[in-house]
């Protein structure tokens, strides 16, 4: 059974960091290309960032660009986002994702197998 459990939300001021991490179980994580996704009120769910498998490869939303970072310990299952600079526009709640069985990252939530519940971000002005 796979478990995703994030974790590191909060509120935070604008410009102010939080790093969110997001621990799996049940799965062989080290060949599993993570991703991050975000879901602000009223809107739909979007792409913020993804690793692959290795964690070489990185991808992000160009909104998120030089403040968020992407990363991964396949020895510890965990999948960490660093999100510096932070913006009123990044209150959101931030779900974690996993490509079960693919090594390459995705931009695409349809290509993702099990997600978390979620971490609620909230950054103020």
């Amino acid at each position: 059974q796979v478990q995703v459990v994030e974790s590191g939300g909060g509120l935070v001021q604008a410009g102010g960091s939080l790093r969110l991490s997001c621990a799996a179980s049940g799965v062989t994580f080290s060949t599993n290309a993570m991703g991050w996704f975000r879901q602000a009120p009223g809107k739909e769910r979007e792409f913020v960032a993804a690793i692959s498998a290795s964690g070489l490869y990185t991808n992000y939303a160009d909104s998120v660009k030089g403040r968020f970072t992407i990363s991964r310990d396949n020895a510890k299952n965990t999948v960490y986002m660093q999100m510096n600079s932070l913006k009123p526009e990044d209150t959101a709640v931030y779900y974690c994702a996993g490509r079960r069985g693919y090594r390459s990252q995705s931009t695409q939530m349809d290509e993702y197998h099990y997600w978390g519940q979620g971490t609620q971000v909230t950054v103020s002005s």
